[in-house]
């Protein structure tokens, strides 16, 4: 027999090509098992290629490590078979170990089809050296090859299957499975070769026509590690891709969980908000209607809650409201819907196995508000009046079931507060009117029944015109025509002040340029602002939006707010009163003087104008004190540099006074009444005309 050797170097070389090979294959079935549809083709194809070429080159090496006394060569195609079955065997283990379970059936049957696999390349590579008359085999050797070849397989496959995973020192676990694997695979190759045995006087017919060279062994190698690190390197890189991918989509959602939480819930307490609520009872009257069985809705008002609010200011009221919250809470259940719907208005959402339960969590909810309850170095006292409705009996939807718990709130106030009252027929009549008003308010918009009357305001020396209020009418096709003191308070409670507000921005808008192109340059509209709209995200732009559609510079408009709403979140409004300041829009402090006031938070906030309200008008030839509060608002005004418009002159005498004392315009019933716009300004021209 021939005596072969081998090059150590080689050897050692090949055993290096295995362990990279296996780290790869690792690595890749990492890749694959989180990949997903176009991503996991493109994987499982390259990975194939790369995990089957370094397999292969391993085998080949090892070959080209072997000498015998004769001159070798390789035949090409035998060669290139062997190479398609390496890629073929992996493409195999790769799809193998992608599998969501690998029982162990499964396991040693995909063993025994890669082990086959990896010995038909290694024999296939042999058969490449077309040795004549031809390479003879140890069956002992031959059959512990197949045997290794199948073991280690098996290991590989079920280690690649374990290690798929990311998880805390994974690539350490991959690095010494590799070492385990390479040596496997090493270990099937030299024993097949260790098998091989060629007789005396055998010559290689591939030796002249094959794949031959002193160059070839570096050729193998250095596309090997260059096919193998590229796609390595690849995998690296997809995968800490795919991580700070994963990272930015667990962040965004977890924004977009914070969002919906902020849309959902009320800032101040963290319970539910209207929109949340009427949700909730939607879900309650979906699945009461399924299965049976009742729930009640809960008004609840805080009696008491102004006057603190008032003596002790926002921030004290704030405090209050929260510790409310939480006692009104802490004996629920997740039954219960707890809501802030308003101020210092609650509502609770109870799922009945009976009627009497009901009546119990009311009167336990009043009891709890009655007690009392300590904000800073204050001792307060508040009590509750709780309105109850129940679903079928007392609603068919949430806004009804919500108004008749409103209206039996509102029955338990007038029987002396501090108590709770069931819905009942005596009080349908009023909840039925509101209901319907409601109703009717909703179609008022589409069917064009709203009405803006403008009350003009005069300079207080010169009585000339200075423009006007937008005050809102509602035409009401059987009622008549309706002030806003009779379905405003619908309209901010469904939430229908919105849109209301936005018509009415947009028709003063309208108006105020046809002003300006009859030579009234010098005019402002001004438009009062609910404490809604005021609140709402997009009040700015719809501003904006306005102006531009109209064609209108902003400082012909005048944006009215109450000195409640603008104090109720001062910094929030500071924020809000400056983007529109610096829009150029003209903005005006309403009824100044009846609510809290912050002098602190009245500097910063941007405004042009502080309004003097009716009700300090109205007693002045009567009561000293009224006429050194409006004295003293004036002089405060004129300090921070703020123009005085006073409302509500309806005599001489308060005329007088009031410019007097320094009002810059004025405006009342002495002066002009509310008028539609054609009547309003035949008005105006006649009292020009007198003027004259």
């Amino acid at each position: 027999m021939l005596t072969g050797s081998y090059s150590p170097t080689m050897v050692a070389i090949s055993l290096g090509v295995a362990i990279l090979a296996s780290y790869t294959a690792l690595d890749l079935a990492g890749r694959i098992a989180t990949a997903r549809g176009h991503a996991m083709t493109l994987w499982m194809a390259g990975g194939s290629l790369a995990m089957g070429i370094g397999i292969w080159s391993m085998h080949f090496i090892g070959m080209l490590a072997f000498s015998l006394p004769i001159k070798l060569g390789y035949d090409t195609g035998l060669t290139s078979l062997s190479l398609l079955i390496a890629v073929l065997s992996s493409g195999f283990a790769l799809w193998l170990v992608r599998q969501p379970r690998l029982p162990w059936p499964q396991l040693l049957m995909g063993a025994l089809v890669m082990g086959v696999g990896i010995s038909s390349m290694h024999y296939t590579g042999m058969a490449a050296l077309d040795m004549q008359p031809g390479i003879i085999y140890d069956p002992h050797l031959f059959f512990a090859s197949l045997a290794v070849a199948v073991a280690a397989a098996g290991v590989a496959l079920w280690v690649a299957f374990r290690l798929r995973e990311r998880m805390s020192g994974v690539r350490l676990a991959r690095a010494g499975a590799a070492v385990v694997m390479g040596l496997a695979i090493v270990s099937m190759h030299y024993t097949g070769m260790a098998a091989a045995q060629f007789p005396e006087g055998s010559w290689c017919a591939s030796a002249t026509s094959g794949l031959s060279g002193s160059g070839l062994d570096y050729l193998v190698l250095v596309t090997t590690l260059a096919v193998l690190g590229l796609t390595l390197l690849t995998s690296v890189l997809d995968a800490r891709l795919e991580a700070r991918t994963s990272l930015l989509s667990a962040s965004l959602g977890e924004a977009n969980q914070e969002l919906i939480r902020l849309a959902l819930h009320d800032n101040l307490t963290g319970l539910p908000n209207r929109l949340l609520l009427d949700d909730r009872i939607a879900q309650a009257i979906e699945a009461t209607r399924e299965t049976g069985g009742s729930f009640a809705l809960m008004f609840i008002d805080l009696d008491g809650f102004k006057p603190v609010n008032d003596a002790f200011g926002h921030h004290v009221g704030d405090q209050l409201l929260q510790q409310v919250a939480a006692r009104l809470r802490e004996k629920l259940s997740s039954q219960h819907t707890l809501a802030r719907i308003g101020g210092d208005e609650f509502a609770l959402l109870q799922l009945l196995d009976s009627p009497l339960e009901a009546a119990a969590i009311a009167a336990q909810q009043v009891s709890l508000l009655a007690a009392p309850f300590v904000v800073g170095d204050q001792t307060l006292l508040i009590s509750a009046s709780i309105g109850v409705a129940v679903y079928p009996a007392n609603g068919v939807d949430q806004h009804e079931l919500l108004m008749n718990a409103d209206a039996a709130m509102y029955h338990a106030k007038g029987a002396g507060k501090n108590g709770y009252r069931f819905f009942d027929a005596s009080m349908n009549s009023n909840a039925r009117r509101q209901l319907q008003l409601l109703q009717d308010l909703r179609g008022a918009m589409l069917d064009n029944q709203f009405r803006l009357y403008y009350q003009p305001k005069f300079d207080a020396v010169t009585a000339a015109p200075l423009g006007a209020e937008a005050l809102l009418r509602w035409q009401h096709p059987q009622l008549g025509l309706l002030l806003p003191d009779s379905f405003i308070g619908l309209a901010e409670k469904s939430g229908l002040i919105i849109g209301i507000g936005e018509w009415v921005l947009d028709e003063a808008c309208r108006q105020m340029q046809l002003w300006l192109e009859q030579g009234y340059g010098h005019w402002r509209v001004a438009v009062n602002l609910s404490a809604l709209q005021f609140s709402h995200a997009g009040l700015a732009d719809s501003v904006a939006a306005t102006l531009a559609r109209h064609r209108l510079a902003a400082n012909h408009l005048t944006l009215e707010i109450t000195e409640t709403t603008a104090m109720n979140d001062a910094d929030a409004s500071v924020t809000v009163l400056k983007r529109l300041s610096d829009m150029g829009v003209d903005l005006s402090i309403d009824d100044f003087g009846t609510g809290y006031s912050s002098l602190m938070y009245l500097k910063r906030l941007p405004a042009n104008e502080l309004k003097i309200d009716r009700g300090f008008v109205r007693d002045l030839e009567h009561n000293g004190d009224d006429a050194a509060i409006v004295a003293a608002i004036v002089a405060l005004g004129r300090a921070l540099g703020l123009r005085i418009v006073a409302e509500g002159v309806e005599t001489g005498s308060q005329q007088d006074f009031l410019t007097r004392v320094g009002c810059d315009s004025l405006q009342g019933y002495l002066l002009g009444h509310p008028l539609p716009p054609d009547l309003f300004m035949a008005d105006v021209r006649a009292g020009q005309a007198r003027r004259a």
